[in-house]
């Protein structure tokens, strides 16, 4: 007896490789050109990095007039900005700054002192400062890690060169009026003439010490977007299984429940639903890990919950309705969405301001960007809804709404052109013969089978009955 012919490889079958091999170009090229490109050249795509420049100097009378040398400072430092567009020079008073600083809005700030110009002028007085009363004259630079370490420590850098640069401007001109004295001076007095202000970093907005220096917000809001995302794939995978539509392995062993035929609206609705509940186990089990088991600095734990409870729903929500709308590549379109595009658009490690121009279109609208914005303002800035938190849930409202009626009209449209994911049965089809055999299989099958042996024999099965009376049909097959 000849035996079976095997059946050819799976392997053997080009569009295996073919679809396989497109799937994965993509993807590596994608997240290659995204996550890279974002980050490559931050300093050369720096533009308009908000740093503030304090003038709180009272000025001193020196010479016979009024002088104000923080008043110099500032206009040489805007004079010198004037080619450069790396860094938008705010200024504002310290209370206006503190303000700003306090909110996100301000990456630094370069601060002058009341006394400035006092302590500037008395290093050329005649008559030297009281012993103990003589204070170097120093600008103060202020760091925001609350609003990106790395926009902190662009501004903190800028903030430093133009205070040096003040400072050996100032240093020319002290040592052209300590030349006109008779007394010549001493070596070591031009060299601290030379550069005579002191700078000084100060933290102006100061972080917990387990805030992951200002990085909490970003990793806190990956966490709830990753969350939503795999929370979406469970649920989705999980309504398929309940209604029939894949099977279960456990081990060796495989489960399948009955074929439930429903609409891809009613689908679609189960798993929104079923997502909403699995937010609120997930977003509490994030805070609890975070807060309570990891002792991450936070505050406002109330409002914390709702929101990552919220950002969770809204994400998985998201992703079900692209699932439902194009299917298995929905899994891979919503990865480019909120991984993808989204972390290298956040402005969490790299700020916005130093983007090139397409990431910072796609931060105006990426989600990660508004979740991580809302998370600073509620673990860094005391939950001020003008800092972050306002845009937040603004945006996410939007996402929520957009999902909805994207999701549902697709699906309503799907269920209204027959395009449903399992067929239902026919209600007439017709064989080689001509004879109806769908009609009599369906009303057989609701019937039941002692009814199945009248209708569905009566209509499904005449053309067999009439064969199996012919002499032809009957006789016995013979090798």
């Amino acid at each position: 007896m000849p035996q079976p012919t095997p059946p050819p490889s799976v392997l053997r079958r080009p569009q295996l490789w073919i679809g396989t091999g497109l799937i994965a170009a993509v993807v590596s090229m994608l997240f290659a050109l995204l996550y890279v490109g974002g980050n490559l050249n931050p300093r050369g795509d720096l533009r308009d990095l908000p740093v503030a420049l304090v003038n709180a100097d009272r000025g001193a009378d020196a010479g016979g007039r009024h002088v104000n040398l923080g008043e110099q400072v500032v206009s040489g430092i805007q004079k010198a900005a004037k080619g450069d567009k790396s860094i938008d020079w705010q200024v504002v008073s310290r209370e206006e700054a503190d303000k700003r600083l306090g909110k996100g809005k301000l990456f630094g700030a370069l601060v002058i002192p009341d006394d400035f110009s006092t302590t500037v002028t008395g290093l050329t007085a005649q008559q030297p400062a009281p012993q103990g009363k003589a204070a170097p004259p120093t600008l103060t630079v202020l760091t925001n890690q609350a609003a990106g370490s790395i926009g902190s420590s662009m501004a903190s850098q800028a903030a430093q060169k133009a205070a040096h640069a003040a400072s050996t401007q100032l240093g020319q001109e002290l040592l052209k009026q300590a030349g006109s004295q008779k007394t010549p001076l001493p070596t070591a007095a031009q060299l601290k003439l030379a550069d005579p202000v002191t700078v000084t970093v100060a933290d102006g907005h100061p972080v917990g010490p387990r805030s992951a220096m200002g990085l909490s917000a970003f990793y806190y809001a990956l966490v709830l977007v990753v969350c939503g995302m795999l929370g979406a794939n469970v649920v989705n995978s999980q309504v398929d299984t309940a209604l029939g539509y894949l099977h279960t392995d456990f081990g060796p062993f495989r489960k399948r429940e009955p074929v439930q035929h429903t609409s891809r609206v009613r689908t679609l609705a189960i798993g929104m639903a079923l997502m909403l509940g699995l937010s609120l186990v997930m977003g509490t089990l994030v805070e609890v890990a975070t807060v309570g088991v990891l002792d991450m600095d936070a505050s406002h734990l109330g409002l914390l919950w709702l929101y990552s409870v919220a950002t969770i729903a809204v994400v998985g929500i998201g992703s079900l309705a692209l699932f439902a709308a194009f299917g298995t590549p929905g899994m891979l379109l919503a990865t480019i969405v909120f991984i993808a595009m989204a972390v290298p658009s956040s402005g969490a490690t790299v700020p916005v301001q130093a983007l090139p121009g397409f990431f910072r279109a796609l931060a105006e609208f990426e989600p990660l960007r508004q979740i991580t914005e809302g998370l600073r303002s509620l673990l860094y800035y005391g939950a001020q809804a003008d800092a972050g938190l306002t845009r937040a849930w603004a945006s996410m409202g939007a996402a929520l709404v957009a999902a909805l009626l994207f999701g549902f009209l697709t699906t309503h449209l799907y269920d209204r052109r027959g395009l449903h994911r399992i067929p239902r049965p026919q209600t007439e089809v017709k064989d080689e013969t001509g004879a109806g055999t769908g009609a009599g299989t369906e009303a057989g099958t609701e019937a039941g089978t002692e009814a199945g042996t009248e209708a569905g024999t009566e209509a499904g099965s005449a053309a067999p009955a009439e064969a199996s009376e012919s002499p032809e049909a009957s006789a016995p097959t013979t090798a």
